[in-house]
């Protein structure tokens, strides 16, 4: 039997756990996720530790191109959360990032309804700015796509 949080629950969250332990909390179900963004494009947290986050990432047919492959776009956002993710990973209490810039390289097409896995380190864990990186892999453990980037903390949600 699960216990749901309450309000007040996760304002202590937010205000107490590390980046990385809010964001296994996200993983765990404990905390509620933070946009509808993650449903939309598929993606789920399954494991947070401090510079690393590891995905989920089951793309479904409305984010694919007119060649039926999941359109770039959609790829590069699924690498930026991870790395904005690992960069908050390694935070006091976690804080969104923002992205400076974002490198990817497109290696193989992603197929809808097919299972990925997407994993984000924090390579420098900075306090004004942070280095990333971000792959995708498929069942096989084949790269798909990966990506270098600089994020920042937004300070908007310093506490």
């Amino acid at each position: 039997m699960s216990v749901e949080a309450g309000p007040q629950d996760h304002s202590d969250m937010w205000n107490t756990l590390s980046g990385a332990e809010l964001i296994q909390a996200l993983a765990d179900g404990r905390f509620p996720e933070i946009s509808d963004v993650n449903q939309h494009i598929g993606q789920v947290i399954t494991s947070a530790e401090p510079g690393r986050v590891d995905i989920s990432w089951t793309p479904a047919e409305h984010l694919c191109n007119p060649g039926g492959t999941v359109h770039g776009g959609y790829i590069a956002m699924i690498l930026d959360n991870a790395v904005c993710l690992a960069g908050s990973s390694t935070c006091e209490h976690f804080m969104p990032m923002l992205t400076l810039n974002l490198n990817i390289d497109y290696l193989r097409g992603v197929q809808a309804g097919r299972t990925y896995t997407v994993t984000g380190t924090c390579v420098h864990p900075g306090s004004t700015r942070m280095v990333a990186n971000a792959l995708i892999s498929d069942a096989s453990g084949r790269p798909i796509a990966q990506a270098s980037a600089s994020v920042l903390p937004n300070r908007t949600f310093a506490r």
